[in-house]
């Protein structure tokens, strides 16, 4: 999952140098931070936040055949 955004935000950003995933795993979930550059945020979050729903949409839709889950935090 984590490789998943990070090439999906690479993809969006101006500073792909400065995409940062991380991935913390606790007993019941997966958190995925998205790290980017300040002014990249509003392209990675999109207007009403519609880039970053799409984002959380695509990784939860892959942790669904592992039945594990996943949420996207961007930071």
């Amino acid at each position: 999952m984590k490789e998943l955004v990070e090439v999906i935000a690479k993809a969006l950003v101006d500073h792909p140098d400065e995409v940062v995933v991380t991935e913390k795993e606790d007993s019941r979930r997966t958190v995925i931070e998205l790290h980017v550059a300040q002014e990249d945020m509003g392209k990675v979050i999109g207007k009403q936040g519609r880039i970053a729903k799409a984002i959380r949409t695509v990784v939860k839709a892959c942790a669904n055949g592992d039945n594990s889950r996943v949420d996207v935090d961007i930071v």
